[in-house]
């Protein structure tokens, strides 16, 4: 589990969560002197188990943070309210660094861009049924998540979890076949910052021959639109050309790669950032 935080320091301020399970510490937003912040991570991870502190970052600060020895790894158009936001991170050893599949996931990047976007059938396949999920599909859900991801960087295959975030807001929409909940994404909000972050992204393997995250997404996107949430984006395994194919397919634009991320499927992945504004 994942412990979020705010702190507040002479100089400066942030949102912070620490991530145990996927040994990472991440910062959201902050505000105030670089440097001082910089200094209050290190030690933070001096003193525990972190590999990996990720800034999400403002276009006043990327450089700042750079000069820290931090690295831009992301890139999300239209991020803090409309403004760009910059993935920087800082590694704390060499193993958490090196990506051992960065030539691959490269090529599969290059196969998807290549590819001619072709329109979306809007109509889902017969005998498919597509709406948003409510508390009473959690067990559905747990069942689904834990099916597809023997490793997944947070707690999907818990009932109590899942329960907790769709009360929370997140949204949630599934596509059933013969009453099962077989295909599943989420939209998590960020309702002061208004962007929203398309994840939990899963189908089950014998219905992958259907197209069925796409209109998945697009229902989500249409959720948002509503809602006024413009900016959405997405991590996706770099290594799955499936999930890869699905964003750019949808007009999303790749925005960088996040060197071993999470613990996802079966080990530590990296992820392909996707990122779409809404009102265009």
């Amino acid at each position: 589990m994942s412990n979020h935080s705010t702190i507040k320091k002479p100089s400066f301020s942030l949102e912070l969560v620490l991530d145990d399970f996927n040994k990472r510490v991440r910062v959201e937003s902050f505000r105030g002197n670089v440097m001082d912040l910089v200094m209050y991570l290190h030690e933070t991870v001096s003193a525990s188990m972190y590999e990996k502190v990720i800034v999400q970052a403002r276009s006043s600060q990327w450089e700042e943070l750079m000069k820290q020895g931090f690295e831009l790894e992301g890139h999300l158009r239209g991020f803090f309210n409309g403004s760009d936001g910059f993935v920087m991170s800082y590694y704390y050893n060499d193993e958490r660094r090196t990506s051992s599949h960065w030539s691959v996931e490269q090529e599969i990047l290059q196969n998807v861009q290549r590819k001619h976007i072709k329109p979306i059938k809007r109509d889902l396949p017969l005998q498919y049924q597509m709406r948003k999920a409510t508390v009473d599909d959690a067990e559905a859900l747990a069942h689904l998540y834990k099916a597809v991801f023997p490793v997944y960087p947070t707690p999907m295959n818990e009932v109590k979890y899942i329960r907790k975030i769709i009360e929370s807001g997140n949204v949630f929409c599934v596509t059933e076949y013969e009453g099962e909940v077989v295909s599943s994404a989420s939209a998590d909000l960020n309702k002061l910052l208004h962007h929203a972050e398309l994840t939990d992204c899963a189908t089950l393997p014998e219905h992958r021959s259907h197209g069925l995250m796409k209109h998945l997404l697009i229902k989500l996107e249409e959720e948002l639109l509503s809602m006024g949430f413009y900016c959405a984006f997405s991590l996706a395994r770099a290594r799955s050309f499936g999930m890869n194919d699905a964003f750019y397919q949808l007009g999303y634009s790749y925005g960088g790669r996040l060197t071993n991320n999470c613990y996802i499927f079966e080990d530590l992945e990296d992820m392909n950032v996707w990122v779409k504004d809404l009102s265009k």
